[in-house]
């Protein structure tokens, strides 16, 4: 119940943050990335600057750390390398965010605010999350293993 409720207290402090910002307006996402259209808003550069601090700081409070509060131990990706899933996935994300002016964190956010466009958005990253649910994984390629002729 713990994670629970600090999930649910964290995902409301980071939609409060995205609405109080302003960066849950599809428009003014829209103006951050029209650099050559006259309409350039550097708002959201800002926004993103404001947050490598605090998670600079959590960075080294969780070294410190044996395990998270609400959990027995950290789990952390492990770091694969650049590859054309992420590449692939990159791009469709960035057109999707050119395009709706919306990322995931702003459109459930949105949900609240404006439901309608946020609604379609959302069913739509939906159908994408199922989607690559359902296609088959593409394991990645690995180098041969040397072997060793005596």
């Amino acid at each position: 119940m713990r994670r629970v409720m600090i999930a649910l207290l964290a995902g409301l402090l980071f939609g409060a943050g995205l609405a109080h910002s302003g960066m849950s307006d599809p428009a003014r996402v829209r103006a951050f990335l029209d650099l050559f259209g006259g309409a350039w808003d550097p708002t959201l550069a800002f926004v993103m600057g404001g947050a490598i601090v605090p998670m600079a700081v959590a960075w080294r409070i969780r070294r410190r750390l044996d395990a998270p509060f609400a959990d027995t131990s950290f789990t952390l990706p492990a770091t694969t390398g650049i590859t054309p899933s992420l590449i692939g996935g990159s791009i469709l994300f960035g057109i999707g965010w050119g395009v709706a002016g919306l990322c995931p964190g702003p459109a459930i956010a949105d949900l609240a605010i404006a439901p309608v466009p946020a609604a379609i958005f959302a069913a739509a990253m939906l159908g994408g999350m199922i989607l690559h649910r359902l296609l088959p994984a593409v394991p990645a390629k690995r180098p041969p293993l040397e072997t060793s002729h005596v």
